[in-house]
């Protein structure tokens, strides 16, 4: 399924857009994430499976409707850039928040710059302490 139809594929499952308790937000994340919604890259001589950070954020639109992020620093230490993030949900509860870090090399040649790199880990790593693909950490030990 091609990334514009995820939108709609979780709306169709119509979860309620009404404040829930942090424990059904949390237990709705923690499923595991469609097949069709995995990429995989090679790291470290391992094949790895993760969500993308685009994908991630509809997942978090769906289950956590409201949920807001910041950068909270930004820092360059031996050569990396490191960035601290906070995905904030709203709940029953009030607001949740999970802080999180991303890295990447300064003079990265990979795909895309240091920040937009350094940011998707935060995301994806902030997004995974609600639930979000928590999972595939274990999987790609």
């Amino acid at each position: 399924m091609k990334d514009e139809n995820i939108a709609e594929e979780l709306d169709s499952k119509n979860v309620s857009t009404e404040l829930r308790s942090i424990r059904e937000i949390v237990k709705d994340l923690s499923k595991p994430v469609a097949k069709r919604h995995l990429r995989s890259r090679k790291q470290g001589g391992k094949e790895i499976q993760y969500i993308a950070w685009h994908d991630a954020v509809k997942y978090l639109d769906h289950y956590a409707p409201g949920w807001s992020y910041e950068i909270r620093s930004i820092n360059s230490v031996g050569g990396k850039l490191i960035m601290i993030v906070r995905l904030c949900v709203s709940c029953a509860e009030g607001v949740v928040y999970r802080e999180a870090t991303g890295q990447e090399d300064e003079t990265t040649d990979s795909w895309g710059d240091s920040s937009s790199n350094a940011e998707s880990m935060a995301l994806r790593r902030a997004s995974a302490k609600f639930g979000l693909g928590l999972y595939l950490y274990d999987q790609n030990k």
